[in-house]
């Protein structure tokens, strides 16, 4: 932080919210939350205050600074925003009304989301590992150096024009690779042609059961071993690593290995489109059987056309129709369901080109990842150059 402007500890510049409420047990109540690291206040969960433990809670008014008592040390602060004007805190997350005269909410509100803030949060908590707190009255007591109201507001513009253009760029690059996406769902479904004209170019109508065929790699659990482990994300977003699940722990007895170039969902989220191909990174890695798994007929189909015709949600409502479950969020799409879904089926040659294009929008996709985290630690950087009078 700058050392150029007075220093002013934060007892002088805000002082601790008292205000309650007496909760009423058929009122719906909002709760608030705040993320670690700076990213934001935001709402826990409506309740109704007979669900809610206790009589009592503080209310929070907007433009209030809010910290978290045990997460402080990780950055859990920030400014309520309008949005949760009138939420309710337990005493775990300490409110701060500010003199706006002095300290504006927009300065603060950046200002600890900087690394050298959360350092003297950090000095401000003490306890054991797992019961480390943010002591109020130490809070209070730190020192930030405080510019006239002027710079402050200076400084805030500038960080929101900054901001602004940082989130565009991001922005255009998530566009982009959505764009992809729509590509290759065009080339898997190509809902130009009719099916005279799908016929006239090869394309066979065929059921998935003719060119899939149902895996089961099960391996029986074993105590000393650790498996690693694979989920996947809702709305064709691909396959991601989970932690490994250690045999001695898990109440399993067996596993199922899958293999690169497998076409795989998830029973439990079929419904909102669970499906993906294993790449060779998820070569070797275990899945319960909430997780079917099935082998391609590589003469007839590659498993990058199956993947591509399954990022369309309206393929995703067709073959769930029929979901037995407790309620939508718990039905479940059973092989057969897939395997029975018919559609049609381009010729190879098409079926490769959707492979190659596959394989751009993937190394696009990587190439987005590391900009995107490129673009998203510039912000850090600026709030640092920001608070020491650089910026």
């Amino acid at each position: 932080m700058s050392t150029k402007w007075p220093k002013v500890k934060l007892g002088e510049v805000m002082r601790r919210s008292g205000e309650t409420i007496e909760l009423l047990p058929d009122v719906e109540y909002r709760e608030v939350t705040v993320r670690l690291w700076g990213n934001g206040v935001v709402e826990r969960r409506r309740v109704l205050g007979n669900e809610i433990a206790g009589s009592r809670r503080f209310v929070a008014r907007a433009g209030q600074f809010i910290v978290s008592r045990i997460d402080a040390r990780n950055g859990a602060m920030g400014i309520i925003p309008h949005e949760l004007e009138g939420a309710v805190v337990t005493n775990d997350f300490p409110l701060f009304t500010l003199k706006e005269m002095q300290l504006l909410p927009e300065f603060i509100g950046g200002l600890c989301r900087t690394r050298d803030f959360v350092e003297l949060c950090q000095k401000a908590s003490e306890g054991t590992t797992n019961r480390v707190r943010l002591k109020e009255d130490r809070f209070l007591t730190l020192e930030i150096p405080l510019p006239p109201l002027a710079e402050q507001r200076r400084i805030v513009a500038k960080i929101h024009q900054l901001a602004a253009k940082i989130a565009e760029a991001r922005g255009l690059r998530q566009q982009a690779a959505e764009e992809a996406e729509h590509l290759l769902i065009f080339m898997a479904h190509r809902r130009d042609l009719d099916d005279e004209a799908k016929k006239g170019e090869g394309w066979q109508r065929v059921s998935l059961g003719e060119v899939l065929g149902l895996v089961d790699d099960s391996h029986r659990v074993l105590a000393d071993r650790s498996y690693p482990n694979l989920g996947i994300y809702s709305f064709a977003h691909g396959l991601f690593p989970k932690p490994p699940i250690d045999g001695a722990l898990t109440s399993a007895t067996t596993l199922r290995r899958v293999r690169k170039g497998q076409f795989i969902y998830s029973r439990l989220f079929a419904f909102e489109g669970a499906y993906g191909m294993v790449t060779k990174e998820y070569d070797g890695f275990f899945v319960s059987n909430e997780y079917p798994t099935f082998d391609c007929d590589f003469l007839r189909m590659r498993t990058e056309f199956v993947a591509a015709y399954f990022k369309s949600p309206e393929v995703w409502k067709e073959v769930a129709v029929g979901s037995k479950g407790l309620g939508d969020r718990r039905q479940r799409v059973q092989p057969a369901q897939v395997l029975s879904h018919r559609l049609w089926l381009p010729p190879l040659e098409w079926q490769n080109t959707i492979a190659e294009v596959q394989a751009e929008v993937e190394a696009l996709k990587r190439m987005q990842a590391e900009t995107i985290a490129k673009i998203d630690a510039l912000l850090p950087s600026i709030l640092d150059k920001a608070f020491k009078g650089k910026l």
